[in-house]
């Protein structure tokens, strides 16, 4: 098994999409192609992280 560490942000410009709704289209994408995700997802404004 490989293990590959993702850094970095999605940027949307719909800002009606929560983090939330992201994390579930991302999610699906990596267990379309047979593979697992471990981590989490926070929200960034104006460079400051948000609570949710």
């Amino acid at each position: 098994m490989t293990e590959i560490e993702i850094q970095g942000c999605i940027y949307v410009e719909d800002r009606a999409l929560s983090t939330d709704e992201v994390s579930k289209k991302f999610i699906e994408f990596v267990e379309t192609n047979g593979w697992m995700f471990g981590g989490g997802f926070r929200t960034v404004v104006d460079g400051e992280y948000i609570s949710e």
